[in-house]
């Protein structure tokens, strides 16, 4: 106990340059916490959102054999739709005559007429007042809390009578133990750990270990005076815990107070495309555990670490004796990760891409772990060597002088280096995971598809949704079957004329309205092998009668929409005149097509809306709920690379402060001897310059091949991307230039001979 009081007696009596380092070092300290609880919260916000998504999912009541039991209970549909990127989730509900607990956020069931919307959707509606063909009724309250997944949710509950509640389902009771999408699919949440892994943590682990670190060289000669003085090994390590562990200690409770203030101002602002509420955020035990003693447990491991040299020889510390040359142990972790990023590579390139599986979960986030401990812990060696090298080859003095430097501390440059180099690689990475991302989200197609069931429309219904403002091309398709062998496949028809065909796809040859086509794309794959002559019927909607057609000789060549065919090679094109008057078929789709810019897919799913409320649509090719979690998941990544940037420029300024004060003496002694000013500003720069750059030369090499690897497990179409390079190039001459300018103030006019007084 007494060492701990004496290491917190000599922090706070021995002069205004300690108190001054303490002060940064838990100041960088709280920085890398705050990042770090950052970092632990996210996954507690996102199950936090899941939870209340399943809190309000309807539970059936179902009898012995495991039917529907509706009588008396409420009626429930819900119907999710596109309103942009993000999905507008309207629940229709009909009153029963039991009793049955209301969802979460609703203090009853809405009368039929009425509706109860989210908080956001409420402003939604009065921006966009088209947005209310969707809910039929007036707006009667919010939705409380307790009932939305995030602030900015557009949902709706809505009132029908129980006789337009058709297809809906009886409930019992709303909670479920899942939510049946959750935010971030677990595929997507891999995606967020990689980032998080390779963006922030890595980096924050160095950062962290630099703030511990400060004024390392000072530290170490004081406690080697102490070890002289007659204290034990043990007792020194004791003394230098009191101050580390001290400034971890504060750094981290001004961290999580740092973090308590933006949890509350940011869940209520909110990021683009993700909101959360502020208990969302709040910190858990284990954060809080990982947080108070994880952070102090690194700075002690660090210390002691840092002490080891002073409590067994001390007096070689005192007299600045030589240091043992940094081990080739350093480029072990390196060549580790490098050889997974290899053979991933290289696997990629011979055609065998390994599916995303479980040892591929494991095998990235090791890598990235493992590369970017690598870069840091080999550059003392490379400094060492290079620096050893240039200064045999050089006729430079100023350069000599700064080669020589490097080379008896090579530990010198590495605080300033480790974080912007770190910076470099996670930009790199970050840069794969946004390729993925957009070849995902991406939409390429021309037109835009809308699937509604054809039998659940009246014909005032069906004549309003083809002439919807939009629209500029309708078809209808439905099942056949060949005699009684409806089991085997058969092709499908088109109910349409030989007009409505040209306007759905590009080209289309020599029509004749009035009889039956079959239609031929030679760019698709033809289905089945059904042969001309055959007999095949089609179901009519009374469910009893059905037509018969025959599959004709004669083909119709036509071209289908690039990015999205409408119809399948070999389907037969009938026309509507053929069916009996007033019928349809029993098994229809109604697809409506229309331009696929967001502005007319928004009118378009206003006006299908308006006209049938309850139908259910499927904009083809646009899974909304895909590009929700794409929408939340580019949120976070964005959050993560502004906290990488936020540790690395903090990495830099701390260390880069740290060794302004460190040199200032060796500098002063250079100065006194007749070094002229520029030569020692050459002589600064060239110290952290040249290994920065060595450092930012792997780091970009081995991002590309982290990158790489990763875009080989993901599975999608680009493995190797070139036109980033650009940018990391300009990234990195950005982070010479900012090691270079922050060297010059090392140097400056007025020389204080105090500096180099000895202790």
């Amino acid at each position: 106990m007494k060492e701990l009081l004496l290491g917190l007696r000599l922090l706070l009596s021995s002069g205004r340059g300690n108190r001054v380092r303490f002060a940064l070092m838990s100041l960088g300290g709280s920085i890398g916490v705050c990042c770090l609880a950052i970092v632990l919260t996210i996954p507690g916000i996102l199950a936090a959102q899941d939870a209340r998504v399943a809190a309000r999912q309807p539970v059936v009541p179902r009898d012995e054999s495991h039917k529907p039991v509706f009588s008396g209970f409420p009626l429930l549909l819900e119907r999710m739709d596109p309103y942009g990127a993000r999905p507008l989730t309207r629940i229709f509900l009909a009153r029963g005559s039991r009793d049955v607990e209301p969802p979460p956020g609703l203090s009853s069931f809405p009368h039929a007429g009425q509706f109860f919307v989210s908080p956001r959707l409420h402003e939604m509606l009065r921006a966009q007042p088209d947005l209310a063909q969707r809910l039929p009724g007036r707006e009667s309250g919010l939705i409380g809390p307790q009932g939305l997944a995030r602030p900015e949710e557009l949902v709706a509950y809505v009132g029908m009578p129980r006789g337009e509640l058709s297809d809906g389902m009886p409930v019992e009771r709303f909670g479920k133990s899942e939510a049946p999408e959750p935010t971030v699919e677990p595929a997507t949440l891999g995606i967020l750990r990689f980032t998080m892994v390779g963006v922030v943590l890595v980096p924050l682990a160095m950062f962290l270990s630099v703030c511990a670190r400060l004024s390392a060289a000072e530290r170490t000669r004081r406690l080697a005076a102490l070890r002289l003085l007659g204290m034990s090994a043990r007792e020194v390590r004791r003394v230098n815990a009191a101050e580390t562990v001290a400034a971890a200690g504060l750094g981290a409770l001004l961290g999580l107070g740092a973090y308590w203030v933006l949890n509350q101002f940011l869940s209520r602002v909110g990021l683009p495309g993700f909101t959360w509420y502020p208990s969302d955020g709040a910190l858990s035990g284990s954060t809080l555990g990982t947080c108070l003693l994880g952070c102090p447990a690194l700075a002690w491991f660090v210390g002691r670490v840092s002490v080891r040299q002073a409590a067994a020889n001390p007096l070689a510390v005192r007299r600045t004796a030589p240091g043992k040359p940094p081990s080739a142990w350093g480029f072990v972790p390196l060549l580790a990760g490098a050889g997974v990023a290899a053979g991933y590579c290289v696997a990629g390139m011979a055609g065998h891409s390994p599916s995303d599986t479980g040892v591929s979960a494991l095998l990235i986030p090791s890598m990235i772990v493992l590369i970017g401990v690598g870069l840091v812990t080999m550059l003392p060696r490379l400094s060492r060597s290079s620096a050893g090298r240039i200064a045999r080859r050089t006729r430079s003095l100023a350069l000599g002088l700064a080669m020589r430097r490097n080379e008896a501390e090579p530990g010198g440059a590495l605080r300033v280096a480790a974080g912007l180099i770190l910076l470099v690689f996670a930009a790199s990475l970050a840069q794969g995971v946004l390729i993925e991302l957009d070849q995902v989200s991406k939409n390429t197609a021309a037109i835009q598809m809308y699937d509604v069931p054809d039998q659940g429309l009246t014909a005032t219904q069906r004549g309003a949704l083809e002439h919807l403002r939009g629209i500029r091309a309708h078809l209808v398709t439905a099942r056949t079957g060949g005699g009684d062998a409806w089991h085997e496949w058969s092709p499908g028809v088109v109910l349409a004329t030989c007009a409505q065909l040209r306007k759905a796809v590009p080209w289309v040859g020599k029509c004749v309205d009035g009889r039956p086509l079959r239609l031929y794309d030679p760019t698709q794959v033809q289905d089945g092998n059904f042969k001309a002559g055959g007999k095949l019927f089609i179901t009519l909607a009374d469910g009893h009668r059905s037509m018969e057609i025959t599959a004709p000789r004669r083909t119709l060549p036509y071209r289908d929409q690039a990015g999205m065919p409408l119809l399948s090679s070999g389907m037969i094109l009938v026309p509507p005149s053929a069916l009996p008057q007033g019928l349809r078929p029993h098994v229809g789709t109604l697809s409506l097509i229309s331009a696929s810019d967001s502005d007319t897919v928004r009118a378009v799913l206003d006006g299908i809306a308006h006209v049938a409320p309850t139908a259910a649509v499927i904009p083809q090719g646009l899974n909304v709920t895909a590009l929700q979690q794409i929408a939340v998941v580019k949120t976070l990544l964005a959050l993560g690379m502004v906290l990488g940037a936020v540790i690395g420029v903090a990495a830099y300024l701390v260390a880069a402060t740290d060794r302004a004060v460190e040199r200032r003496p060796q500098v002063t002694a250079l100065t006194l001897l007749g070094a002229r000013p520029r030569t020692l500003r050459f002589v600064q720069v060239a110290q952290v310059v040249l290994p920065l750059a060595g450092g930012l030369v792997l780091a970009i090499v081995m991002g590309k091949m982290a990158e790489s690897s990763y875009l080989v497990t993901g599975g999608g179409a680009i493995f190797w991307d070139g036109e980033g390079v650009p940018l990391l190039l300009a990234c990195a001459l950005g982070a010479v230039v900012v090691a270079a300018l922050g060297s010059l103030p090392l140097v400056g006019r007025r020389i204080d001979p105090e500096l180099i007084r000895r202790d």
